[in-house]
This record gives structure tokens, sequence and C-alpha cells, in this order.
């Protein structure tokens, strides 16, 4: 069996030695081992410090971002020939001694994929308000995916072939959350395992501050839920402007029937009408994007079947 570390890198010429150092050369019941380094589009020597580490390296030609850089990992892991892949950050966060830890449920065909859980609610280096909005960003994609999610952005990931060539990734910001709720809607089994985290020497690529992370997580979580949920979400917006529509309709029905008020309160009247039209509008838009969700799903499993058979 082949086992395949990927590790996406951009601009980490400081820390990736170091990494690819420490990445076990032997890991039971593998027999067959590849580090493959994909660099996005690094503007130092990235790539060549991974080469002379004996990595392979696979270079996009402009900075695409984690989510591409990701993508490109799993798809030429899958062309390789791996029967499970691993997911490594390149800034040193993670412990590779701990790679055969995290692969273990995947060996004993326990689990499809598995996640290496920081333990981010008591974590030292992160500050509370990192504490909170990991916590939140796990509770929002344990609703979407039904997962028992408790750490929904760690990198330090491994998948079976099965799973890695389902995931593929719609948005650009990151694969973290979009992957666990593709294979939650999949019905994959997701597993768990406390792992080391270390603090980094450098601030976060992906965003300039917590703010700017909330409001990314904030759009990136709504265009998943309408990705991947569309038909309970519009359904359910529908359904809320219809009951309020229907009330101002009672509200002047009533005015009107009593006598109290027969020429006044045509404001609801209007009001009612524009909410009931708007929700007849979105019932239809969520019928409309459910057959284009399905639609998707389909092109999803046919696309699996072709890189499961790479």
């Amino acid at each position: 069996m082949k086992l395949v570390i990927t590790v996406p890198a951009y601009n980490e010429e400081q820390t990736l030695p170091r990494v690819l150092a420490s990445i076990p050369r032997e890991i039971p019941p593998y027999s067959e081992l590849e580090v493959l380094v994909v660099d996005d589009g690094s503007e130092d020597t990235t790539a060549e410090v991974a080469a002379a580490s004996g990595a392979t390296v696979v270079r996009l030609p402009v900075h695409r971002g984690l989510a591409a850089a990701f993508t490109t990992a799993l798809d030429e892991a899958l062309r390789r020939g791996a029967d499970a892949v691993v997911n490594l950050d390149a800034d040193g966060q993670y412990d590779p001694q701990e790679i055969p830890r995290l692969l273990a449920p995947i060996a004993a065909g326990q689990a499809d994929m598995v996640l290496g859980d920081r333990g981010v609610a008591t974590l030292a280096h992160f500050s509370p308000t990192k504490r909170l909005l990991q916590r939140l960003g796990a509770w929002a994609v344990k609703k979407i995916s039904g997962l028992p999610v408790t750490d929904a952005t760690t990198g330090f990931r491994a998948f079976s072939r099965r799973c890695a060539a389902r995931l593929t990734c719609f948005t650009t910001f990151t694969y973290t959350l979009e992957t666990l709720i593709q294979a939650g809607i999949a019905g994959m089994v997701v597993r768990w395992v406390p792992v080391t985290a270390f603090p980094t020497a450098r601030p976060s690529r992906l965003f300039r501050s917590h703010w700017h992370y909330v409001l990314i997580s904030l759009a990136t979580m709504a265009r998943l839920v309408l990705l991947y949920r569309p038909l309970r979400v519009l359904l359910g917006l529908a359904g809320v402007g219809g009951v309020v529509g229907m009330a101002l309709f009672a509200r002047f029905a009533y005015f009107y029937l009593t006598g109290i008020s027969p020429a006044g309160h045509l404001q609801s009247l209007i009001a009612g009408t524009v909410l009931l039209l708007g929700s007849f509008q979105l019932a239809v838009l969520a019928v409309l994007a459910d057959l284009v969700a399905v639609n998707r799903r389909l092109l999803d499993e046919l696309r699996t079947r072709q890189r499961e058979g790479q």
C-alpha cells in the first residue's frame, strides 16, 4: 500500500526543511511512502528547499490560495496511486511524528477521514477571541454536516483513497470547513484524535485580523449552506416570510371586517402581498437550487469514480 503525505506551501522556505526532516520514513502498514509538496506560487525558494529535502514538488504558476493548493495535492496524490493521504501544514504547527497515530483508524478500516484535534478550547497560544471563534466555527459545521465536530479548522488530516477522491473545493478561502461538510453529507466516517499544536513563528497568511477572519468565515459559511443545503435554507426563509405575510393579511381583514377601520391599514395589505410574493419566489428558487444541487452531486459522483480509478 502507498501513503502520500501532502504539504501545501506558500513562502515557507524557513520552516519547510524542518517539517520535511521530521516526517517518519517508514509508517506501517504502508510499504511505500512519498512526500509531495505543492508550491502555491511561492516568491522565495520553497520549491528548491523542498526538492533538496527529497520531496516531490508540484509548482503552481501563480499563487492561487490554500484551497486550490490542497485540491491540487489530492489530485496529484491520487494520480500517483495513493491508498491513503495525509495533509500536513508547512508552518511547523503540527508534529509529523504523530502521523502514524492519525493514520491508525484509516489503516484499520475504522474511518474514512481522521482529523488532528488541537484542543482549541484550551490552547494557551490561542487568544480568547480565537478560541471562541474556533468553537463557533466547529458548532456551525456540526449543524451543517451532522458530524460531531471538535476542531473544524485543523489542517492535520488523513484520508482514505475513497474519501480523498470525493473531496473538492468550490470555495477559495480554505478547504477545512468545506471538506468536512462534504464528508458529512456523503456519509463518510470521520474521527478526531488529539494532536500536539505548536505556536507558529509568523502570523496567519489567510487573514489579517480576527475580524477579517470572522467576516470571511461568515461569508464562506453562508455560501456553503446555500451550496449544500439550499432547499432547507430557502424554504425556511420562504416559510417565515409566508407566515408574516399571512399575519399581516389577517390584521387587515380583522380591521376591515369588524368595521373598526374599513378604509385604513392598507399598509398591512401591501406589506403582506409583498411578503407572500417574495415567499413564493423563494420557494420556487429553493426547488430550482435543489435540482442544481442534485445535478452537482451526480457530477461529483462521476468525478469521484474517475479519480478513485486513476
